[in-house]
């Protein structure tokens, strides 16, 4: 209803005015797809793409492999005396 009702304005639009309205449609169509193509990568990847490409970024840091003695990981070695009145 609402297309119906501005293709009648249009119709009794002058050459000088149409040329406005293209100029003003243009300018709608440029701002649309320059907001679809600013989204974020995650806002428009899948689950699988995201996953994909997460495991690609971690695969440019170095590989490590610090093995720690067990006693690394015991309470005493990780917080020494702190917490003993």
């Amino acid at each position: 209803m609402l297309k119906e009702k501005v293709k009648q304005q249009i119709d009794k639009l002058n050459d000088e005015q149409l040329k406005q309205v293209e100029s003003f449609i243009t300018a709608i169509q440029v701002q649309s797809e320059q907001s679809q193509t600013s989204k974020r990568y995650w806002e428009t990847a899948t689950k699988e793409e995201w996953l994909k490409s997460f495991h690609e970024w971690t695969q440019q840091f170095p590989k490590t492999e610090v093995i720690l003695p067990d006693e690394a990981y015991d309470r005493e070695s990780i917080y020494g005396d702190r917490g003993r009145d």
